[in-house]
């Protein structure tokens, strides 16, 4: 899955000068749209004037809502990847799932995670996953660095990931812990039975 880089600054925009000033600006006015339910849909020029800027600022940036949405939801999971690490594949599959279960479950994640999605296609879907798909690499790389063996990304992202976005996005089923480490049972069921086995009181016999 291909990812959006973030615009690059303009010529002779410096960092914390006023190109950092208006982009946050305009993320922000872009996150409280999304989250209010009776704002008007985030449109290039109302965005602008949520943010006190210029929706000529804005076009010549961004160019559409959908690449600015994509925007937005990069900047909020850049940074936000802290790879789990238990000592076990299962373990860490199973606090990533819960984790990202977790953030999909906020209302304000989600509202913007709908919206960039809606306006921005498969941009805005790449935008949403892009980061997600590297931890879980991370964590299926660092397996096999243990010695283990470790499906394939693909495999892991249409087991896990997919399944999570998709309950999220287009469904008002609860994102539960229990549920997100069944989608880890699934994908792994010999190391489920393994751990079911250790875990069952001996025989007395």
């Amino acid at each position: 899955m291909s990812t959006t880089a973030s615009p690059a600054p303009q010529s002779g925009s410096r960092p914390g000068g006023r190109s950092a000033r208006v982009r946050a600006a305009v993320h922000r006015a872009v996150k409280e749209l999304v989250a209010d339910d009776a704002a008007e849909p985030p449109t290039i020029p109302v965005v602008a004037a949520r943010a006190g800027v210029h929706a000529t600022t804005v076009y010549r940036r961004w160019g559409t809502v959908g690449d600015l949405l994509s925007d937005v939801m990069t900047s909020r999971f850049s940074g936000d990847i802290v790879v789990p690490d238990t000592g076990s594949l299962r373990g860490d599959l199973e606090r990533y799932a819960s984790d990202l279960a977790k953030d999909l479950g906020d209302p304000d994640t989600l509202a913007l995670v709908r919206a960039t999605i809606g306006t921005g296609g498969e941009q805005g879907a790449a935008a949403c996953s892009a980061d997600r798909r590297r931890q879980l690499e991370a964590i299926l790389e660092r397996e096999e660095a243990r010695g283990g063996a470790a499906p394939s990304l693909e495999h892991t992202t249409d087991a896990i990931l997919a399944p999570l976005y998709y309950r999220a996005v287009f469904t008002g089923l609860p994102l539960t812990t229990e549920w997100a480490h069944t989608l880890v049972a699934h994908l792994l069921p010999d190391e489920a039975a393994a751990s079911s086995a250790a875990s069952a009181p001996a025989d007395p016999r």
